[in-house]
């Protein structure tokens, strides 16, 4: 299971059970399934997917925020990083991303699934409608009501329901997240075993054991003091796309007033030591990180060649992780706060159990500052003016 190294946090913490407890009753109050729906059936999901196994060579999710970014992370942190993708999430409206869709699947062979919980989202309904030129192959995933809840019963579409007291950003671990997943071959009841075993961390009361109460202690103690920047860094190729997901589920969670909101960072080790680490160690002391440790990288790889002293008998996992504990060491130096979470390996045990505890954390720190972290308001005007854009009727 993940570990939690919080020693150079910059902060001390003392909390109690009664704190942690507190806020476990607000959460609960607020009605929110997330952390109830991993122990839901997933039977439906398997059987489709074993119903459909050869009959499919691509994959396409229409989809956009948290209905395709918990996917795409699935896909880079558990499939091949450089074979061909069997799944394609169109999480844009570019024209010449939808066109060249054209140049590398058979419609024929393809499968398209159409995300929208709201079944009126106008980005996914306009994909919707120029794909449904193209291929006769669909699957909904939508709520109750809605078109494409009316278009799949017309039309005798399957359906998935998108559970009702989860919202987008909080859905990866759904049949959003978990159909794609399933059709590609990943393991989703071990992904929801990772998540169960964080989950009930979560609900632990000790705060000592309940790591994402004390990753939104830390976070919010830090915002506090002008830290209003977390900077997510993971040291593996495979969780870059994580760093993006977790991006929407901080902002659009805790950005709800000008007084109150964290400003997610999306960073990569070893890549951004190049480009961003100047502002980290001399920059404004406004931010907090969150560091990634994967001790796993898979079997050795060695540097060959004696020319460099410090490279011999080196393999690049040693490099990888020496370079975090680097980075770490000069981010302490230089006095910026920062945490370590290690995870033994990238897998689906150990992403379902990353997911629940940003998941979990981002709750908690919606309990700290007293706001709503399962709405989403400032998001509603663009969609408003857009469509009144488009219409004419703008005022």
């Amino acid at each position: 299971m993940i570990k939690f190294d919080a020693q150079n946090s910059g902060i001390e913490t003392d909390v109690t059970s009664e704190e942690v407890s507190e806020k476990l009753k607000k959460i609960e109050a607020r009605g929110q399934g997330f952390y109830k729906i991993v122990d839901d059936s997933v039977d439906e999901i398997l059987e489709y997917a074993s119903s459909v196994e050869g009959k499919y060579d691509d994959i396409v999710v229409l989809g956009i925020g948290g209905s395709a970014l918990g996917t795409i992370c699935l896909q880079q942190a558990l499939k091949h990083l450089h074979k061909p993708k069997k799944l394609h999430v169109l999480d844009n409206i570019d024209p010449t991303f939808l066109r060249e869709l054209d140049d590398v699947v058979d419609y024929s062979r393809t499968l398209i699934i159409v995300i929208s919980k709201s079944g009126g989202t106008p980005e996914t309904l306009s994909q919707y409608f120029y794909f449904r030129e193209k291929c006769e192959n669909f699957v909904f995933i939508t709520g109750p009501t809605g078109l494409l809840r009316e278009t799949g019963d017309k039309e005798g579409i399957k359906m998935f329901e998108v559970p009702e007291n989860v919202g987008g950003r909080f859905s990866v671990l759904t049949v959003v997240g978990l159909l794609p997943a399933a059709l590609i071959g990943i393991d989703i009841l071990a992904l929801l075993k990772g998540a169960q075993e964080m989950r009930d961390k979560f609900l632990n009361e000790n705060p000592n054991e309940n790591i994402p109460y004390q990753i939104a202690t830390l976070q919010y103690l830090h915002g506090k003091e002008g830290r209003n920047m977390t900077v997510m860094m993971p040291y593996s190729q495979r969780l870059i796309r994580f760093t993006d997901w977790y991006r929407q589920l901080l902002a659009e969670s805790i950005g709800k007033t000008p007084e109150v909101g964290l400003t997610p960072v999306s960073a990569l080790g070893v890549t951004d030591q190049h480009s961003q680490s100047q502002l980290y160690m001399d920059g404004p002391d406004d931010k907090f990180f969150i560091m990634i440790k994967v001790e796993d990288l898979g079997p050795e790889v060695m540097i060959p060649g004696d020319e460099v002293d410090y490279l011999k008998g080196v393999s690049f996992n040693k490099l990888m992780h020496t370079e975090q504990k680097g980075t770490t060491d000069a981010l302490t130096h230089n006095k910026k706060p920062n945490v370590t979470l290690n995870v033994p390996k990238v897998d689906e045990y150990n992403l379902g159990a990353l997911f629940m505890l940003f998941e979990g954390a981002t709750a908690f720190l919606g309990e700290f500052y007293g706001i709503n972290a399962f709405d989403q308001p400032g998001v509603e005007l663009s969609k408003k003016l857009t469509k009144e854009l488009l219409t004419g009727s703008e005022a």
